[in-house]
């Protein structure tokens, strides 16, 4: 589990060719600290073991799915990535509970500045904005972040400049890709009602009146 706050850019020095599986390889200082071989790092939000580390890098098995599904596919070396490991038992919830399994992707559509702010807009499928709710949390790339805004199409978060030195979000551009992961609340919440309104009312009241008799 992570919970959003990043500790470390990280630069990519090899990934796997396009669309296929193998190993990918970042070039790390902080997040290497303690860190063994398997355990976890999330690399702009997803989730990947350490199978190796050497000489300040630390390296990692990544699927084709995994590649497909996240923007870990289009990277290049040389490509900074935003890097965080696994929470610690004793250490500061600074975020929101993440997963580090991503939903999806959008695409950066435009930026506005607000005094010391910047808002960064994102588009995405629908599947992820229904589980989209203002002023809730989002990841972005492995980001904890604030929903500032959001629409049947996009949403925005607005970056204090300490979160904008700090990873590498104010660096994209338009029409760059990023990775999404819903509030986990949201989905369990999602799953409940819907496995609910899947039954009659007769089977709930039924099922509600052996709950009250147990």
């Amino acid at each position: 589990m992570f919970t959003g706050i990043i500790e470390e850019i990280g630069s990519v020095l090899n990934v796997p060719p396009t669309g296929k599986s193998g190993k990918i390889s970042i070039k790390a200082v902080g997040v290497l600290q303690g860190s063994k071989i398997g355990d976890s790092i999330a690399v702009n939000g997803v989730c990947l073991t350490i199978t190796a580390i050497a000489d300040g890098l630390f390296f990692a098995d990544v699927m084709a799915e995994t590649l497909r599904r996240s923007n870990l596919g289009s990277l290049k070396p040389g490509d900074k990535v935003n890097l965080e490991r696994a929470l610690s038992s004793d250490g500061r919830f600074g975020g929101h509970i993440v997963s580090g399994h991503i939903d999806g992707t959008g695409v950066i559509s435009r930026f506005k500045n607000e005094e010391n702010a910047t808002w960064v807009y994102v588009n995405t499928s629908s599947e992820i904005i229904n589980l989209i709710v203002e002023k809730g949390s989002i990841a972005i790339d492995g980001i904890s972040l604030t929903v500032a805004s959001v629409t049947e199409s996009d949403f925005a978060a607005s970056i204090i400049p300490h979160t904008g030195q700090e990873t590498t979000l104010l660096e994209k551009k338009i029409g760059d890709k990023v990775n999404l992961e819903n509030d986990i609340i949201g989905k369990y919440v999602q799953k409940l009602m819907g496995l609910r309104l899947q039954q009659s009312p007769k089977d709930r009241d039924k099922k509600f009146l052996d709950w009250l008799e147990s």
